[in-house]
């Protein structure tokens, strides 16, 4: 299922004044960047995934229009979903992108290439 593209904009304009942002296609949906580390996702699935305070995300869950991100049929840490009913409003939406922002810059910073696997080197 392709992302809700109207979401997406507004997510962009939500975040007009970042200058290290980018976007990447990731999980059937595009996750936004903040210097490398993704801050939210327009869910393929429909709605917004956004990185939380991992001390928070219990109290977030109580919440009726958000649920875990599961990947791998486990919960993500530090992840939430926010479904597409709670976004309509862009004061709503622009809270939830502003916290996917702090968490992300608050992130430790992105690991810069990958090991190699089966022990590296030889």
């Amino acid at each position: 299922m392709a992302y809700d593209e109207d979401l997406a904009e507004r997510v962009r304009e939500a975040l007009a004044a970042e200058r290290d942002r980018a976007e990447k296609a990731m999980f059937g949906g595009l996750a936004v960047l903040l210097g490398g580390r993704m801050a939210v996702a327009v869910s393929g699935s429909g709605g917004l995934m956004v990185r939380v305070d991992p001390d928070e995300a219990l109290g977030l869950l109580e919440r009726p229009d958000v649920g875990p991100v599961v990947m791998r049929d486990r919960p993500t840490r530090g992840w939430v979903l926010v479904a597409p009913a709670a976004l309509t409003d862009d004061d709503e939406l622009r809270g939830w992108v502003e916290r996917g922002a702090r968490e992300a810059r608050r992130a430790a910073p992105p690991a810069r290439g990958r090991r190699p696997r089966g022990g590296g080197q030889r």
